[in-house]
């Protein structure tokens, strides 16, 4: 009970610590910041790479190659490399989670991940997904965040561009035709 109470003032602390009465900037329009904690988003998620680890922490798309022309759905697997990839929840410097962010720039460092359908969330800590999109050119933006889902920013991010191609005609009756029949044979015998 003493710990909870001692992180909820803690919160508290903090949270107020970055406010001021006279400041004229204002998050009014930005789709990514949080009002009010913007300034502590900020100090927590640029102190979560140690001295060096910056220059050396990057994403990348395993799968699918920049320029691909695939179906849908999209198997995507993503990597990581100078950070530790770990479920959200709990902040631990050095790690975090992916965020696809489909036809979508990248997050500032700082701010919070959106959550909605154009920004997905792996935060049980998953490397890789299947994704169901629609025919034509599409942009796939892989960015990194803590386990509070703040972006580290434009560095930790990388962006591809996919071609989904439409299914042929007829190829989905077809599949669906040919799996009757299996199963029809095979009650037969």
């Amino acid at each position: 009970m003493f710990r909870l109470t001692a992180i909820l003032l803690l919160g508290f602390h903090f949270g107020c610590a970055g406010k001021s009465t006279g400041s004229s900037s204002s998050s009014a329009g930005d789709p990514y910041s949080r009002a009010g904690s913007e300034s502590s988003a900020e100090r927590r998620a640029g102190g979560m790479l140690g001295e060096g680890e910056a220059a050396t922490a990057s994403v990348s798309f395993v799968a699918p190659a920049d320029g691909a022309s695939t179906g849908s759905p999209v198997h995507v697997e993503m990597g990581v490399q100078g950070m530790e990839v770990k479920p959200a929840g709990e902040i631990v410097a050095g790690a975090g989670h992916h965020h696809i962010i489909v036809d979508g720039e990248p997050i500032p460092v700082g701010h919070v991940v959106p959550m909605d359908d154009t920004h997905i969330h792996f935060g049980k800590g998953q490397t890789e997904t299947d994704l169901e999109l629609s025919p034509g050119s599409h942009t796939l933006t892989l960015q990194f965040a803590d386990g509070a889902h703040v972006s580290y920013g434009p560095d930790m991010s990388t962006t591809i561009t996919v071609t989904v191609e439409a299914a042929a005609e007829g190829a989905e009756e077809a599949t669906e035709e040919a799996t009757e029949e299996a199963t029809e044979e095979a009650t037969e015998e």
